[in-house]
């Protein structure tokens, strides 16, 4: 594999993330497993990417002012735990289910960020749930476990939780979601670490996707507010679906 192309679907990967708080590890992950790597391999090599992703695109956000601190803690400490247990969960089970696995639960994400743009753009906010601490608690655990076990989620299942639940801005929304998978990717990244001796991973899509991820991630964090956000979640969610569709229905 050509660590240049990782490189590429990095940047759009990111440029994706950072436009609508989520999508780096859906997109990521999507391609890896089409590129014929293992479940485990490929949310290993993502979560692996994510740490300088992450960190990079989490201080852009800082810089930027679109983070909520106090959220950002709430989410990302219980985050890191679910996190830590998904990437272990992930790499104890067959490998020769765990495609089917990944792309089923792949395939839900698809069809929730397709919902979420398509139906519940214009669902008021519930209530100021930023001030809930077991809500966020509950939230950043139930994210980062399926983040982790899945190759991708952390984004599509708390960004649009805190978008039709919350009252704070969209662009905080999505730097603070942004910036608390920092912790998720280390953590996940711990949980395949110690079950390192149960996969083979491929350094060069770890460069690749961290390299092209990084370059882009300044540039997203400053486009977040202009990219037509509705209309790219939409046509992302489709190629999900599709992608990990076929996937399924041919039993890979």
């Amino acid at each position: 594999m050509n660590w240049i192309y990782f490189a590429i679907a990095g940047s759009i990967a990111q440029l994706i993330d950072g436009a609508l708080g989520m999508g780096f590890g859906l997109t990521s992950s999507t391609l890896l497993l089409t590129l014929g790597a293992s479940a485990a391999v490929a949310s290993a090599a993502v979560h692996a990417a994510e740490i300088g992703t992450t960190l990079i695109s989490g201080v852009s956000h800082w810089h930027a002012e679109n983070i909520d601190k106090k959220v950002l803690v709430r989410l990302a400490v219980p985050g890191g735990i679910g996190a830590f247990l998904g990437a272990t969960f992930l790499s104890s089970i067959d490998l020769s289910s765990s495609k089917i696995f990944i792309s089923t639960l792949l395939l839900f994400m698809g069809f929730l960020l397709l919902y979420r743009n398509l139906f519940q753009t214009t669902l008021p906010a519930l209530s100021d749930v930023q001030n809930n601490p077991r809500y966020l608690r509950f939230l950043g655990f139930t994210g980062g476990f399926i983040d982790a076990s899945g190759g991708g989620g952390w984004g599509p299942v708390v960004t649009p939780a805190l978008m039709t639940t919350s009252t704070m801005e969209p662009r905080k929304i999505i730097g603070t979601v942004s910036a608390s998978e920092f912790i998720v990717a280390i953590s996940a990244s711990a949980g395949f670490l110690i079950n390192i001796n149960k996969i083979n991973i491929d350094w060069s899509i770890v460069g690749g996707l961290a390299l092209g991820g990084a370059l882009m991630a300044p540039i997203a964090a400053k486009l977040v507010a202009k990219l037509p956000r509705k209309q790219l979640a939409i046509l992302v969610g489709i190629a999900i679906i599709l992608i990990n569709g076929i996937r399924i229905i041919q039993g890979q």
